[in-house]
């Protein structure tokens, strides 16, 4: 049962990367779900009840960090909804900052990439090969993508598996 419920992260962490590279965009239900899915996870993992509490309190943590950023136009609402979901499910301890820094590099990486391809966007276009406004014309990074890969390399420090 426990993979059934890693496959499910799998899924909307993929599902969150792939609708921001397209639409800019990660819906709410996505992150929403992938908040909810953590606690029937944890119970059937056999999680202490602390332990699913040190979980609510990193992504509180998370979550005022995210809202702090948001607040300052750094980062976008959808990212720090799908931020704060996932760092439910790495508890509060060394698989958070396992996670972030993945998060963080990938997003420095992420970034990296899509200046490039902004840059030479023109050899795309010029050869027909349509990209999503995300990778060519958007001021801002689909930085859903950074915190699912971040997420997916982060997976054996979930609380879950532990």
């Amino acid at each position: 049962m426990e993979a059934a419920f890693q496959l499910a992260f799998i899924f909307l962490l993929i599902t969150a990367a792939i609708s921001d590279l397209l639409t800019m965009k990660i819906p709410n239900w996505l992150s929403l779900a992938l908040g909810l899915l953590f606690f029937p996870a944890a119970f059937l993992a056999g999680l202490h009840i602390t332990a699913i509490g040190l979980s609510a309190v990193a992504a509180l943590c998370v979550f005022v960090a995210c809202f702090a950023l948001f607040a300052l136009n750094v980062m976008g609402g959808g990212d720090a909804k799908l931020l704060t979901a996932s760092a439910l499910w790495f508890g509060l301890g060394q698989g958070l900052i396992v996670f972030l820094v993945n998060v963080a590099f990938c997003g420095g990486l992420l970034t990296l990439l899509i200046l490039l391809i902004r840059w030479k966007s023109c050899w795309a276009t010029d050869r027909g090969i349509r990209l999503p406004p995300s990778l060519s014309t958007a001021k801002k990074i689909p930085y859903g993508i950074a915190i699912a890969a971040g997420a997916l390399l982060a997976m054996p420090q979930l609380v879950i598996v532990a």
